[in-house]
């Protein structure tokens, strides 16, 4: 029994390594975080979707700025699409493809970032609300897996998991949005670090 489980961690530690052997992932992800603090200084904000475990990234990620994470500091901005009556409402009257980007048309607006959580890069809800994002002037940070799907071309920052099964992908999806909000706080909060 052991074996699956010394080859799981090998797996995931394999799919760190070549996450890393890529400088362009590095640079992709300055980029990212610099997207985040200029909308954090901006007096912008942060919106964050995704479905299923992605949906539960996007909470951690938006409840880690507005909260806290390894220091005390100022709450900063940013909320997930994740609100159970808007999710209904709008998957009653217009469908599940449009349960992010109505959220997005309504309270998004240039200066802010969204962050785009999909393992598949082609979940259509997801996808509309980029194209949401992107009408509103906002930068779109995707965190994708399976070759980036649709949304890599989408998006201003395509951060590729080289993965094909999701628990890989998340993985590292959860690992990238604890360095984002890292790479936030040493700008905006130095003192913590």
């Amino acid at each position: 029994m052991s074996d699956f489980i010394v080859e799981a961690m090998q797996n995931a530690r394999t799919t760190l390594d070549s996450f890393l052997a890529n400088p362009q992932n590095i640079k992709t992800m300055e980029g990212a975080i610099n997207s985040l603090v200029s909308s954090f200084k901006n007096g912008g904000k942060v919106i964050s979707c995704g479905n299923g475990g992605s949906m539960c990234d996007a909470m951690h990620f938006a409840e880690e700025l507005t909260g806290r994470f390894r220091k005390d500091r100022p709450a900063l901005p940013a909320v997930a699409i994740s609100d159970s009556s808007h999710i209904s409402c709008v998957a009653n009257d217009y469908g599940f493809d449009y349960i992010f980007s109505k959220y997005v048309e309504a309270w998004g607006k240039d200066g802010d970032t969204l962050l785009a959580i999909s393992t598949s890069g082609n979940s259509p809800n997801v996808l509309n609300a980029v194209e949401a994002a992107k009408a509103r002037g906002m930068k779109v940070i995707g965190l994708l897996g399976k070759g980036g799907g649709k949304l890599k071309d989408m998006v201003d920052f395509p951060l590729v998991i080289d993965a094909t099964v999701s628990d890989r992908i998340q993985e590292m999806h959860i690992k990238i949005i604890h360095t984002f909000i890292e790479g936030v706080e040493r700008q905006i909060f130095p003192e913590n670090y």
